[in-house]
């Protein structure tokens, strides 16, 4: 790939627009996480999602890490082509066409050493197809495939509602030796993104409650409740706090975005830097406002628009609407001035997991956005894997 003959080259030979990783905030990133699952003994899976590089996987597994998330059975066949072996798809699968994939991913994961596949269900008849399916893959194999029943703590999306609803589907899963219930999933996304640690407090303490009584009556049908898996990276001290959760789920704090910088900061939480930026360049400078080359293209709006990244020297501008190619650059204080025609304009992306999915691959800098050095070129292995 073209970018690749960047390493070893300055931040400045990177043409616009580009995505850009700092490597050395990143790698702060990284430690800060592993050391608080490791303080507080709870295990780290994060979300690959966020980064979807096999790459990236492999150092979050060497730095404490017990495996990934996904969303997606293509994102799971793509790192999984590329090296993970501990995957969870924490997700419903309903087509049979899907289900064949992922019988088939079982297989080849359960023939690596540390290999492992596990999927999210909410229902008899997923449960019911996903044995099917494995049955004729595997027919003589037991407990191929570890399966986490999904409850709705709050998100209003996937899962059953906590309580009897999931005792009948553990019940559903114990009826096939090639399934094995692995626990619960519990994740409320919604909480993420509340601003002060006080609404995510409570918000989550609810959610605490709806497992602790889910994972009682599961226990009195005369089942264990192996591992609760869920939490994000706006919540999981809260998770942690409760002693409910095993596993925390966080993605985002590896890279950060600017929707997680609205939030208020809290105390049990480690502090993470932005490490995921937009290099672009100013392409015009009118009356009022310059012209950036990244537009909607480079980066995802879904969780807002970007925010311009000031480094020392340069003068405080937003960032507006300026369609697919472009951004419009204002000023945001009392000084009016803009930038200069060529320069260069770094932004933080609203949303880091769909902004890395409209790129091939991530430039890896090493120093610092002004005078670091290209050291290594991530590939973007499960881009576009939305089946």
């Amino acid at each position: 790939m073209a970018n690749h003959r960047l390493v070893g080259l300055g931040v400045d030979d990177i043409d616009t627009p580009a995505i850009v990783v700092d490597l050395d905030a990143m790698e702060r990133n990284l430690t800060r996480m592993a050391a608080f699952a490791q303080r507080h003994g709870i295990r780290l899976r994060p979300h690959a999602k966020m980064h979807k590089s096999a790459v990236l996987a492999e150092l979050q597994v060497r730095g404490g890490a017990v495996g990934v998330c996904v969303q997606k059975t293509s994102e799971a066949e793509a790192l999984a082509a590329a090296g993970v072996n501990d995957i969870y798809i924490s997700n419903e699968v309903i087509a049979p066409a899907k289900l064949r994939r992922v019988a088939a991913l079982a297989r080849t994961l359960s023939l690596r050493e540390g290999g492992r596949l596990a999927l999210a269900v909410d229902s008899v008849q997923g449960i019911q197809r996903l044995a099917e399916v494995l049955a004729g893959v595997l027919p003589d194999a037991a407990a191929v495939l570890d399966v986490f029943v999904e409850i709705d703590v709050g998100q209003g999306r996937c899962g059953v509602p906590p309580g009897d609803k999931a005792v009948a589907l553990v019940q559903e899963i114990q009826l096939y030796p090639a399934l094995r219930f692995a626990g619960l999933q519990a994740y409320h996304g919604r909480a993420q993104h509340l601003r002060s640690p006080a609404q995510r407090r409570e918000v989550i303490a609810r959610a605490v409650a709806d497992v602790v009584t889910t994972r009682e009556l599961i226990e009195a049908a005369g089942f264990t409740v192996p591992l609760v898996t869920g939490a994000g990276t706006g919540t999981f001290a809260q998770e942690t706090a409760s002693g409910v959760y095993g596993e925390l789920q966080a993605g985002s704090y590896l890279f950060m975005d600017a929707d997680y910088a609205s939030n208020e900061p809290d105390a049990a939480q480690p502090v993470f830097e932005h490490a995921l930026f937009i290099k672009s360049q100013v392409v015009s400078v009118r009356a009022g406002h310059a012209v950036c080359d990244a537009g909607h293209k480079s980066h995802a709006i879904d969780s807002g628009l970007p925010r311009v990244h000031a480094l020392e020297g340069q003068p405080d501008l937003e960032y507006a609407n300026g369609g697919d190619e472009h951004g419009l650059l204002r000023p945001a204080g009392v000084d009016d001035s803009l930038p200069m025609l060529g320069d260069t304009v770094w932004l933080i992306p609203g949303h880091c997991d769909p902004t890395v999915n409209l790129h091939d691959t991530m430039i890896g800098v090493r120093g610092g956005l002004e005078a670091g050095i290209v050291e290594r070129v991530i590939r973007v292995d499960a881009r576009g894997a939305l089946t």
